[in-house]
């Protein structure tokens, strides 16, 4: 359990660092005439992503979730797989990159690295890392949950506020 809480935390120091680079971005968005969509799906995907860190915990905690060899060390392979995977996701999309929406007028739209396989990879990254996660100890009603309700969140509110946001961008050369 020391070492699963070990690795939620470092999650949610890695969030926290995330944050961080998203409020840099959104100051450089703004100051070049940004304009933000989506904002009252926000605070809700917040919740959501905090929520299914401190479930993990709850979970394996309450309910005495064992760490499963079989399981455990494959979802923490995929969870931490996903780590590289999001931050190609950003490296890729440089100050383009947010938390939030926020379109640049005049910006292209991004159409390099992982952006030339898939349109939207950095969701990828959240459905899978919110599987895995929960799983390296067996949290199986978090994994399940999180599931559920982030892709009530990405598919019926997020993607379509960002697919609409970034018909404003023109194509990239």
């Amino acid at each position: 359990m020391i070492w699963f809480t070990a690795l939620i935390l470092a999650t949610g120091a890695e969030r926290i660092v995330e944050v961080v680079l998203s409020r840099r971005h959104a100051a450089w968005a703004f100051a070049r005439g940004g304009r933000e969509y989506g904002q009252r799906h926000y605070p809700f995907m917040v919740a959501l992503h905090t929520g299914m860190l401190l479930a993990c915990l709850a979970e394996v905690f309450f309910a005495d979730r064992p760490f499963l060899p079989w399981l455990g060390w494959p979802m923490l392979a995929i969870a931490l797989a996903c780590q590289g995977l999001r931050y190609w996701c950003i490296g890729t999309l440089g100050r383009q990159w947010n938390a939030r929406v926020i379109v640049v007028p005049g910006l292209g739209r991004v159409t390099g690295g992982p952006y030339r396989f898939l349109t939207h990879p950095n969701y990828v990254v959240v459905i899978a890392e919110g599987i895995a996660l929960p799983l390296v100890h067996t949290a199986w009603v978090t994994a399940l949950a999180f599931t559920v309700l982030n892709a009530i969140l990405l598919f019926g509110f997020r993607i379509p506020t960002e697919e609409r946001a970034l018909t404003t961008l023109t194509p990239a050369a």
